[in-house]
């Protein structure tokens, strides 16, 4: 599935200039840089991977999509009876007093296409995320990441992500998160707990983590795009914050949100490779 999936969906992607600048700065030490992953180390073609099932699909992709794995109703279908199966599982969550509730993307899509293996239903997933999200790794992503462990400063991530986010690393990179150098005790996905950001259950998970080992939260750093998602409960948590400001496609300022009024990260940067002036030389 791996070469069929590079060949058919991977096109190299460039980030979108946005007018920011960078501003701020760091407070020494950092002993910890946890990131966001969609719009941040990776280049989001839909700015978001939960906005993915809120865009109308590329109808011919979709359609030849269907048509190999046997998908026997419309791509209009399809794609109505995914956005609901979403929502009645966000309103059960809701109903259990769960804040932000996340789905497993596999068993919304085994849930509407039970005629498919337990394979194939994965390997649906896969193709038809990539076709509404197109993904690319970030320009400076893994200068950054050698930088951070060149300096012994931990890496981890807290993301909206699914079964098939930390597989893109591998394809893209040719190795996983742990043997890139993120800690797999950091490594926090929404789509394992059943809340997405920004649910602050997934921060205070990688605080009281790092507690554990001696790092305290303002010895944290968290790079994000969405200043609701990333950078406001990272400061509730006592993080340190750093907003990337590189690509507008994914930049989410969150100006019309008055939860986010008084929200100003420490940092603001709009390339990767900006980041480690501010982290190691302060």
């Amino acid at each position: 599935m791996k070469n069929q999936l590079l060949g058919r969906h991977f096109h190299p992607l460039k980030p979108l200039p946005t007018k920011l600048s960078p501003e701020g700065q760091l407070r020494p030490p950092v002993r910890c840089l946890l990131c966001d992953i969609y719009g941040t180390l990776l280049i989001s073609g839909s700015g978001d991977l939960n906005q993915t099932h809120q865009k109308t699909p590329p109808q011919q992709a979709i359609v030849e999509l269907m048509a190999r794995y046997g998908v026997g109703c419309t791509d209009t279908v399809l794609h109505r009876n995914l956005q609901a199966a979403i929502r009645e599982t966000h309103c059960r969550a809701k109903a259990k007093g769960i804040d932000y509730p996340e789905v497993d993307i596999v068993k919304i899509w085994s849930q509407l296409l039970p005629s498919l293996a337990a394979t194939e239903v994965r390997a649906f997933a896969v193709e038809y995320e990539m076709i509404m999200n197109p993904v690319w790794p970030m320009p400076g992503l893994v200068s950054l990441i050698k930088t951070c462990r060149n300096h012994d400063i931990r890496l981890g991530v807290i993301s909206n992500a699914q079964f098939f986010t930390p597989l893109l690393f591998d394809w893209f990179l040719d190795a996983d998160l742990q043997a890139l150098g993120f800690d797999p005790q950091l490594i926090i996905f929404s789509y394992r707990y059943g809340r997405a950001k920004p649910s602050p259950l997934l921060f205070k998970m990688a605080a009281d983590q790092l507690r554990m080992s001696g790092i305290d939260e303002h010895e944290v750093a968290f790079i994000g795009n969405d200043v609701r998602n990333d950078i406001a409960p990272s400061q509730q948590t006592g993080f340190q914050t750093i907003l990337f400001a590189g690509d507008s496609r994914s930049l989410r300022l969150r100006t019309d949100d008055p939860g986010c009024n008084n929200v100003i990260p420490d940092l603001r940067i709009t390339q990767l490779s900006q980041l480690a002036s501010y982290l190691f030389e302060n």
